[in-house]
C-alpha cells in the first residue's frame, strides 16, 4: 500500500505525549502515537503551509495548528481514515546496523544537533565547522553512499522546504556520529491494513462509537 499520512494529525493531535508541536518533540513517542492512536490520511487532514512549522531564518514563525479531528472532506470520517503502526523500536547506532535496517524496512528517523552552519547548507557532505547550537532536529534517513573522493555519507530528506539545501535533501558524514546523527535512530512498521473496527457512528467532534 502507498498511503500518504497526515503530518497535521501527528503534529497537532499528539500533544504533550509527543512534545511541543512546532517547538519540538520526541520521535519515539510519535511512533508510539502512530501505533496506539493511528494517523489519518493526508486527504482527510492535509498540511497547510501557511500554518506550518518554520525553519531557521524563515519568518514569521507560526504556532502549532489546532487539533480539530475532522476531515476537510465532510464525506470522510476521521476515525475510519486512521491507519496504524504495528511496531516502534530503536535501531543500534552502529552504521552497519542502520544500513541493514534501511535496506530491509526502508527509511528511519534520526535526530541530530543543528548548528548555525547547517542552516546555510547547499550541497556536498555536511560536517559541522562553525557556529553555535540552534537546537535538535529529527529527519528521515533514506540511504547512504560514498563520494568520488572516498567520503562516506548518509542521504537524508529534510522537511524545511525544497528551496533549502539540495532540493530539500542533504548529505552528512557517515561513520563518525556527526552531530549525533547515528546516536538516536528510531523506526517502525505500518500495518498492511486499516485496523479500525467498523464505525457505527461518529459525532461532530470526530469521536466514534464502535
Amino acid at each position: 500500500m502507498n498511503i500518504s499520512l497526515s503530518v497535521n494529525d501527528l503534529l497537532a493531535c499528539c500533544g504533550f505525549m509527543c512534545g511541543g508541536g512546532c517547538n519540538g518533540g520526541y520521535p519515539m513517542f510519535a511512533w508510539r502515537y502512530f501505533m496506539h492512536h493511528g494517523v489519518v490520511t493526508e486527504e482527510c487532514d492535509p498540511y497547510f503551509d501557511d500554518i506550518g512549522c518554520s525553519h531557521p531564518g524563515c519568518e514569521p514563525e507560526y504556532p502549532t495548528p489546532k487539533c480539530v479531528r475532522k476531515c476537510v472532506n465532510g464525506n470522510q470520517m476521521w476515525r475510519s481514515s486512521k491507519h496504524y503502526g504495528v511496531s516502534a523500536y530503536r535501531v543500534d547506532s552502529n552504521p552497519h546496523n542502520i544500513m541493514a535496517e534501511v535496506y530491509k524496512n526502508g527509511p528511519v528517523e534520526v535526530s541530530f544537533t543543528v548548528y548555525e552552519d547547517f542552516a546555510h547548507y547547499k550541497s556536498g557532505v555536511y560536517k559541522h565547522v562553525t557556529g553555535d547550537v540552534m537546537g535538535g532536529h529529527a529527519v528521515k534517513l533514506i540511504g547512504w553512499g560514498t563520494t568520488d573522493d572516498g567520503e562516506d555519507y548518509w542521504l537524508i530528506a529534510n522537511q524545511w522546504n525544497r528551496s533549502w539545501g539540495d532540493d530539500g535533501y542533504f548529505m552528512i558524514r557517515r561513520g563518525t556520529n556527526e552531530c549525533g546523527i547515528e546516536g538516536d535512530v528510531v523506526a517502525g512498521l505500518p500495518s498492511t491494513k486499516n485496523l479500525v473496527r467498523k464505525v457505527i457512528s461518529e459525532d461532530d467532534s470526530g469521536d466514534a462509537s464502535l
